[in-house]
């Protein structure tokens, strides 16, 4: 009888911690910066946030080639010449969510997640504002923020300084769903 309630518990255990997982159903990050000469934009949709809704952790991998530009010639320079993708194929952000989330009720949750950010090799702690949603057993995560490239050894040729700002736009938009087993 001790095996059997020890059995259910695991299992209730097991059921439970797997559904205060959540991962990324859909997902987008983008990145913007207006030069003189041209817009600089990218998308990559192939990130998949996860979040841990016991702890409030939360991480992400970026494959660097997944970012997605309208001229591929400006995608081969960003991918050869200023991310390095070859040498440094992902970039990482592992963090926490400061403020409690009731993951419980639906409603709109204003956060601050603090963690480090891995670029281009250079990892910087960083506080990122953002946006929690809750509606049912779908959460959405959504932020905006700078990041500057000399923080992360990002070299901006000299022929285009002046011309190409010191820091780019960065938006996430991400709609989770809670994380089964055969994802």
């Amino acid at each position: 009888m001790k095996k059997i309630v020890s059995s259910l518990s695991a299992i209730i255990f097991c059921a439970n911690v797997f559904a205060q997982i959540y991962i990324a159903k859909t997902s987008e990050i983008s990145f913007f910066s207006k030069t003189a000469v041209e817009d600089i934009a990218a998308v990559n949709k192939s990130t998949k946030p996860m979040l841990n809704t016991a702890t409030g952790d939360i991480q992400m991998k970026i494959a660097m080639t997944g970012f997605v530009f309208e001229k591929p010639l400006m995608q081969e320079h960003f991918n050869e010449n200023y991310v390095e993708s070859e040498k440094f194929p992902v970039a990482t952000f592992k963090g926490k969510i400061n403020e409690k989330v009731d993951y419980t009720k639906d409603g709109d949750y204003k956060v601050t997640v603090t963690g480090k950010l891995n670029l281009h090799g250079v990892e910087k702690d960083r506080t990122i504002d953002g946006l929690v949603s809750v509606k049912g057993a779908v959460i959405s995560i959504s932020s905006s923020f700078k990041i500057k490239f000399a923080d992360h050894n990002v070299v901006i040729p000299r022929l285009y300084s002046g011309i190409i700002p010191e820091d780019t736009d960065v938006k996430l938009d991400a709609t989770l769903e809670p994380f089964k087993k055969n994802q």
